[in-house]
C-alpha cells in the first residue's frame, strides 16, 4: 500500500519522469546487453573513420581545415596563409547505420559514405569483446581534367573517370576508460590512374588509437600503411596525431598531419608530405551534433 502511494505521488508531482525512473521506483530494471560507448569522442579519429557511429536521429555537422606546410616558414606564416576545407553532414539512420556526405575544396570533390556496425562491444549482458564495422564510400572530383593528378591527355574525360570508391573494415576494442585501439584494413578503387601500369585498386592495412587524458581531452593517432609497389614513390603513408577537446555539444580536434585531402582516395593514395622534412600541416575538425529525431528505445 505504501509503495503504491509513493508511486502515485511521484507521478502527480512530476509528469516528466522517464521510463527508467519509473522502473527504478518499482524496483525493476530493463534487461538486455549494455554496450560500450565513448570509445572515441567522435566518428572520426582524424582523417579516417573511428569505430563510433552517430546515434539514431542525430545529425553531426562537421567543418574540417588543413592548412599549408609548416616548412614553408614565416613567408607563408607556417602554412596558416592557406587552407583546404571540407564541410560534411553525417546522420544516424539507426544506432548501427549512419550515412554522410561532404564537399571538399581539394579537387572540388563531393564524397559520401555509409557505415554499419555488425558487432558491438559489450560491457555487460553479452560476451562480445570487440566492435566490428564496415564503411563504404564514394568520391567524385569536379575539378577540370587537366588539373587532376591522374590527367592523361590521350584519354577522353569521361565522368566515370572522376569517381573512386573505398571499402574498409574497422575492428576495435575499448580496453579501459583510457585506451582504445582499432585496425581498419581496406581498399581504395580508382577508376582512372595516371600510369598505364598503376593498379586501380590500392590495398592498405591501417590502424588508430586513443589515450584519454581527462574527461574532456584525449590524444588520437592514426596511420594508413599502403602495401608496397602500389603507388609512385612520390606518395607517402598518411600519419596524423593530435588532441580531441570536448566542450558541451562540440568536439574540437586539433592535429598535425602530412595529408591534405580529407576523404579516402586523397589521404590514402595521394599524400605527399613527409614528417621528417617538416612537410606536415596543422589542421582541425569541429563537430557539432543536433538531435533531429528522438526515437523510442527499441530492442537492439
Amino acid at each position: 500500500m505504501i509503495r503504491t502511494t509513493l508511486l502515485a505521488c511521484a507521478l502527480s508531482a512530476s509528469p516528466l519522469f522517464a521510463q527508467d525512473d519509473l522502473l527504478g521506483l518499482l524496483g525493476e530494471e530493463e534487461t538486455g546487453p549494455v554496450y560500450t560507448n565513448a570509445s572515441f569522442k567522435t566518428t572520426r579519429v582524424i582523417n579516417g573513420h573511428s569505430l563510433e557511429n552517430t546515434a539514431h536521429g542525430v545529425l553531426d555537422f562537421k567543418i574540417s581545415h588543413r592548412f599549408g606546410l609548416l616548412n614553408q616558414g614565416i613567408k607563408n606564416f607556417y602554412g596558416l596563409d592557406e587552407a583546404e576545407m571540407r564541410i560534411g553532414l553525417d546522420y544516424g539512420l539507426t544506432d548501427r547505420l549512419m550515412i554522410g556526405i561532404g564537399r571538399s575544396g581539394y579537387q572540388k570533390t563531393v564524397d559520401g559514405f555509409a557505415k554499419y556496425k555488425i558487432l558491438k562491444q559489450c560491457d555487460s549482458g553479452c560476451e562480445m569483446p570487440i566492435t566490428l564495422a564496415v564503411v563504404a564510400g564514394t568520391s567524385i572530383a569536379t575539378l577540370q581534367q587537366q588539373d587532376l593528378p591522374w590527367y592523361r591527355p590521350d584519354i577522353t574525360d569521361y565522368f566515370t573517370h572522376r569517381i573512386s570508391h573505398s571499402m574498409q573494415v574497422i575492428i576495435g576494442r575499448k580496453f579501459n576508460e583510457s585506451i582504445t585501439l582499432q585496425l581498419n584494413p581496406g581498399v581504395v578503387h580508382r577508376n582512372l590512374v595516371a600510369g598505364t601500369d598503376d593498379p586501380n585498386d590500392v590495398i592498405h592495412i591501417s590502424g588508430a588509437g586513443r589515450i584519454k587524458l581527462t574527461k574532456r581531452v584525449a590524444i588520437n593517432a592514426e596511420y594508413f600503411y599502403v602495401l608496397p609497389g602500389q603507388l609512385d614513390d612520390v606518395y607517402k603513408n598518411s600519419l596524423s596525431m593530435g588532441f580531441d577537446i570536448e566542450t558541451g555539444g562540440h568536439v574540437f580536434q586539433l592535429h598535425f598531419t602530412n595529408s591534405t585531402g580529407m576523404f579516402e582516395r586523397a589521404f590514402i593514395t595521394e599524400t605527399q608530405g613527409t614528417w621528417g622534412d617538416g612537410a606536415i600541416r596543422y589542421g582541425f575538425n569541429i563537430s557539432r551534433v543536433f538531435t533531429l529525431h528522438n526515437p523510442k528505445k527499441k530492442p537492439d
